[in-house]
C-alpha cells in the first residue's frame, strides 16, 4: 500500500503531535507516523514538565514565554482541563556553591526571579535541612504543566482538522526520489514532498536515512521516582525545588513527592528504565539536603531527554536533504515550548512569517538552525 499526503510527520510524540495540529489547520493532507502502538510512549509520557521561564538557554526562554498564552488560554475545544497550574520554583545552593546562585542571576537578566534569604527558602519548603541552604532564588510565575491533557488536545485537534495518524508504523527506510519522500513502514509506504522529522532520540538516525546532516543527538536518560510525603506535610503550595546545578529536584504531586536526581546518562534511543544507581543517588543527594527519610519507593521510571551541544532545539530546514525539516532536540523544554515551537516550525514549513508573539521575545530563527555552528559535528 501507497498512501499520497502533502507532509509526513515522523514521531508522535509532543513535537510532532503539535507541529501537525498546527500544519493540518492550513489544509494539507498530513499523515503522522509512530512507530509505537500509541502516542508518547516515550519522552512526552514521562515527563514531569513544568513551565520554567527561568530555564535553559536564551531561544528556550523565549520559547518558554511565548508558550504561556496558549497554556493559560487553549483554542476552544482543546481540552476541559486546565493545563498549567501556578507553580513556584524555588532554586537553592549549600555553602561551598552559594556562588552559584549569583552566578544564575546574572546569567538570566531576562528570567523573572528574585534572590531571597535562607531562611525564606526553608519557610517556603520546610524540609529542606536547617542550615544546609546558603543562598536561595525564587520565580513565582511558573507553573505544572498537565503533559498528558496537552499532548492529547493537539492529538485532537489534529484528527478534528482532518489529519491521520497511523501506529505501529516504525519507519525501516526513508528515500527521495523524483522530488518525493517515501517513508517505509510496516504499515505501508507513505508519499509526500515534505517530511517533518520529529522522532525524538530516534532523529539523528532518521536524518541519516534521509542523507541529511547529522545534529549531534545525545538521547540522555533522567531517572525519577515518587515518594509519600511525610505525615503533616501539606503540599498544596509548596514550590519545586531544585539544586542549582540540577543535582536533584524536588516537586509536589498530586499529595506525594516526585523526586529525581537529575542525571544526564547517555543512552541509545529506546525503551529507557530506571537504574539502581540513579536511585540510590537520588535518595542520597535529597536525605543529605532535606530531613526526607526515603525507605519506600511507590514508583519509578526513566525516560530520554534528547539533546544538541547548545541544548537548544533544532527546528529548520535541512542544508543537505531536500525538503526535509527537522524538529528535534527539545530535551527536557519539548512541553513547555510546544505551543511556540509548533507554530514557528509550522510557520517555517509554510512559508509564512515568524509568528508576531516570538517578534515580539527577539527570538531568531537562526538560533534554532540544524547548520548552526555550535552543531558542528
Amino acid at each position: 500500500m501507497t498512501a499520497i499526503f502533502d507532509i509526513l510527520v515522523i514521531g508522535s510524540g509532543i513535537a510532532g503531535a503539535s507541529v501537525a495540529a498546527r500544519l493540518s489547520q492550513s489544509g494539507r493532507r498530513i499523515v503522522l507516523i509512530e512507530g509505537e502502538t500509541h502516542p508518547g510512549y516515550h519522552s512526552t509520557g514521562r515527563s514531569a514538565a513544568v513551565w520554567e521561564p527561568a530555564y535553559g538557554p536564551l531561544a528556550i526562554r523565549q520559547l518558554t514565554r511565548a508558550s504561556a498564552a496558549f497554556f493559560t488560554a487553549p483554542p476552544t475545544g482543546f481540552t476541559d482541563a486546565a493545563l498549567m497550574t501556578p507553580l513556584a520554583i524555588l532554586t537553592v545552593a549549600p555553602e561551598e556553591r552559594q556562588h552559584r546562585i549569583a552566578e544564575e542571576l546574572a546569567a538570566m537578566p531576562d528570567a523573572k526571579q528574585v534572590r531571597i534569604s535562607p531562611a525564606e527558602a526553608e519557610a517556603r519548603m520546610p524540609v529542606l535541612k536547617k542550615g544546609w541552604t546558603k543562598a536561595a532564588l525564587l520565580t513565582e510565575a511558573a507553573g505544572a504543566l498537565d503533559v498528558d491533557a496537552i499532548h492529547q488536545g493537539f492529538l485532537k485537534l489534529f484528527k478534528a482538522t482532518g489529519g491521520s495518524l497511523v501506529t505501529n508504523a516504525t519507519v525501516t527506510a526513508l528515500e527521495h526520489q523524483k522530488g518525493l519522500w517515501h517513508a517505509t513502514t510496516r504499515q505501508g509506504t507513505f508519499t509526500a514532498p515534505i517530511v517533518v522529522n520529529a522522532a525524538g532520540a530516534w532523529a539523528d538516525q532518521l536524518g541519516q536515512m534521509a542523507q541529511a546532516e547529522p545534529i549531534g543527538l545525545k538521547p540522555l536518560r533522567r531517572t525519577a521516582l515518587t515518594v509519600a510525603a511525610p505525615s503533616g506535610l501539606d503540599t498544596a503550595g509548596l514550590p519545586m525545588t531544585l539544586d542549582v546545578d540540577e543535582e536533584f529536584y524536588i516537586k509536589p504531586d498530586a499529595g506525594r513527592l516526585l523526586l529525581s536526581p537529575a542525571n544526564e546518562d547517555l543512552e541509545t534511543p529506546g525503551d529507557t528504565q530506571p537504574d539502581d544507581y540513579d536511585i540510590a543517588l537520588c535518595v542520597w543527594r535529597i536525605e543529605e539536603a532535606t530531613d526526607l527519610k526515603i525507605s519506600k519507593i511507590e514508583s519509578k521510571w526513566a525516560g530520554l531527554r534528547s539533546f544538541v551541544a547548545d541544548k537548544a532545539p533544532v527546528a529548520g530546514w535541512s542544508a543537505r536533504a531536500e525538503n526535509f525539516f527537522w524538529l528535534a532536540g527539545q530535551g527536557g523544554y519539548g512541553i513547555q515550548t510546544a505551543p511556540a515551537l509548533s507554530a514557528f516550525a509550522a510557520a517555517q514549513i509554510l512559508g509564512q512569517d515568524l509568528p508576531e508573539v516570538l517578534q515580539s521575545e527577539g527570538f531568531n530563527p537562526a538560533d534554532l538552525a540544524p547548520n548552526r555552528a555550535a552543531l558542528a559535528v
